[in-house]
């Protein structure tokens, strides 16, 4: 399997990478030829590129955003969606349809990333202290429904779905029904 994304599955990632990379590059005052001198990327790859029509490695994308002095986000992220931590976009595909990654949501970060597995029997809740400002969250939910308490206003995650959220206000995990929940937990510091 490759690592490759290929131009002609729109409904990836590639789908916001051409223009955010012109709009990044030139707001940089980078030329195509200085970013390719820059990323180590070929300026003929940069320029067919931002012509929509190149496959590329997400490492390479890596090296392109570095070199503009961005985050591999900000040339995947739907621009034309409000600013948002969430980015649900398809970044690699496998041979077999079922083989996906999907990049959920992006947090910034700059101390510390923590990894929790958690599992709430029925009517279990936890109540959290609010972190400093500039702390986040990422939970993912992998079994059961989940109630997520931001700032007193209660919403619900089944599984399979997952909320980003700043966790510099008051906060609780609750689960009212009947069956456990777990969750997995992404601490971002």
């Amino acid at each position: 399997m490759s690592n490759i994304l290929h131009s002609q599955e729109r409904g990836d990632v590639l789908a916001h990478v051409s223009g955010n990379l012109r709009r990044l590059r030139q707001a940089a005052g980078l030329s195509q030829a200085a970013l390719a001198e820059a990323s180590g990327i070929s300026r003929r790859m940069i320029v067919a590129l931002e012509g929509g029509d190149a496959n590329i490695s997400l490492s390479s994308l890596d090296k392109l955003a570095g070199a503009i002095g961005v985050g591999f986000v900000d040339l995947v992220r739907d621009s034309a969606q409000a600013p948002s931590a969430e980015i649900n976009e398809v970044t690699w595909r496998g041979t077999d349809p079922e083989s996906t990654a999907v990049l959920l949501g992006s947090a910034p970060a700059t101390k510390e990333t923590q990894m929790w597995l958690w599992s709430l029997g029925p009517g279990e809740r936890y109540e959290a202290e609010p972190d400093p400002a500039g702390w986040h969250e990422m939970v993912f939910v992998t079994e059961g429904t989940l109630q997520l308490e931001l700032s007193g206003t209660a919403k619900s995650y089944a599984a399979g779905t997952f909320a980003v959220y700043g966790t510099d206000r008051s906060y609780a995990y609750a689960n009212p029904g009947t069956e456990t929940v777990r969750f997995i937990r992404n601490v971002i510091s």
